[in-house]
């Protein structure tokens, strides 16, 4: 499973098992966009309260999930 349409096909099954096997690929491609992306972001400068705006969650969300030492952004006071 990992063309997008067919997971979301899939994810309103009414077979519980398909639907659930959808939901949690589509919960684990969400995850590894998210963590690209903000590193994306990060690479561009911005802040983890500008990350936390577009993902709808507070900057201490942010920080404490895509933090971790993994920053590739010169050292400097986190905001």
């Amino acid at each position: 499973m990992s063309d997008g349409a067919t997971l979301a096909r899939e994810a309103s099954s009414g077979d519980p098992a398909v639907g659930l096997r959808a939901v949690r690929a589509l919960r684990e491609l969400a995850d590894r966009l998210e963590s690209l992306q903000v590193a994306n972001a990060r690479d561009h400068g911005w802040s983890f309260q500008e990350i936390a705006v577009f993902l709808g969650v507070s900057r201490q969300a942010v920080h404490k999930k895509h933090g971790s030492g993994g920053s590739r952004r010169p050292s400097r006071r986190e905001d």
